[in-house]
């Protein structure tokens, strides 16, 4: 039987009605059970630590456990289409980084959608990167290495954590808008990256505060900028990448909450007061000021439009470099 327009609209409108209605129902007296807290990282870093200070918060708020399932692997593709693929009640969320949005936009084949397949909630925080060279290489400032890196017919290198990472894309970037002659040598985590890093293998690291900070104040290494709009609260006579003559470069790295797509309204709603409350008191607030970055306050409609600007800035990135990452 076909139906005229406008009976077809209003029946398609009571079918979905009638398919919100078992979750509208659920959200009133949601949390019924544990949440289960997914990490795409291995226990034990910094983001897991955050993650776990987080968690432990919305168990206190909600009275129900949330637990912490780490699922590194796949630049946090794993995880993610694990989320993706849950049903949107509120018993999945997951934990993202920057790296949620740079492994999207660089994947060859996609296997998750940053804006179908998720409902953003809340940001826990942001923060710069650092950019930091290897101490044997003597550079004091952006200049210096830029300079240096065009001077040898072979160029300079920079590490990163992984292909696809934030840390990864920053320095693209850079080479983008200086015209550095950097080469990217990617690792399997910050960790091992670190490692060579430090014993002078690679010459510079767009790094993450958590990452490199007790080598920076050890002077292990030499800090030569950050990457964000302003400079660092830890590090005031450090300049910022566009002070030193780079316009236009403001990058961080930020962690957040998102969920299934079509988590209901209300539930989305609960969970970002509740993070948006732990974010601004403590432990977790000084946990990120510690780590070189700062509580942010977002509703779930500015952290979906963040997520979408940055997706389309590092799919530029990676179109403009022509970057191919497997």
């Amino acid at each position: 039987m076909t139906f005229p327009p406008g009976r077809r609209f209003a029946l398609k409108a009571i079918a979905l009605a009638l398919t919100a209605m078992p979750l509208m129902a659920a959200a009133q007296d949601y949390p019924k059970r544990p949440i289960t807290l997914v990490v795409p990282f291995a226990a034990g870093g910094g983001t897991d630590s955050i993650a776990r200070e987080l968690g432990k918060f919305l168990s206190d708020r909600l009275g129900q456990p949330v637990v912490v399932d780490n699922r590194g692997g796949g630049g946090g593709a794993i995880a993610a289409k694990s989320v993706a693929r849950a049903d949107p009640d509120g018993y999945t969320l997951l934990f993202v980084t920057s790296t949620f949005v740079t492994h999207a936009a660089t994947e060859k084949k996609a296997s998750y959608d940053v804006k179908k397949d998720f409902t953003p909630i809340a940001m826990i925080g942001r923060g710069p990167l650092m950019v930091v060279t290897s101490k044997g290489m003597g550079f004091k400032s952006v200049k210096d290495l830029v300079a240096a890196s065009k001077s040898k017919p072979e160029g300079l290198d920079f590490c990163s954590s992984g292909a696809g990472s934030v840390t990864h894309l920053a320095g693209e970037l850079f080479v983008q808008k200086t015209g550095a002659k950097l080469t990217h040598v990617p690792y399997k985590g910050s960790g091992p990256a670190t490692v060579d890093f430090l014993a002078g293998r690679t010459h510079a690291f767009f790094a993450t505060f958590p990452t490199m900070l007790q080598y920076v104040k050890s002077g292990a290494v030499d800090m030569i900028a950050t990457t964000g709009a302003q400079r660092s609260s830890l590090f005031p006579n450090v300049p910022t990448v566009a002070e030193a003559g780079i316009p236009n470069f403001n990058i961080t790295t930020w962690w957040g909450i998102v969920a299934p797509a079509g988590l209901p309204a209300p539930i989305v709603t609960r969970l970002n007061a509740l993070v948006n409350e732990a974010s601004a008191k403590e432990p977790l607030k000084g946990r990120l000021v510690s780590e070189g970055a700062e509580a942010y306050s977002a509703t779930p409609a500015e952290f979906g439009t963040m997520l979408g600007t940055e997706l389309a800035m590092w799919r530029e990135v990676v179109k403009t470099g022509n970057i191919k990452v497997d």
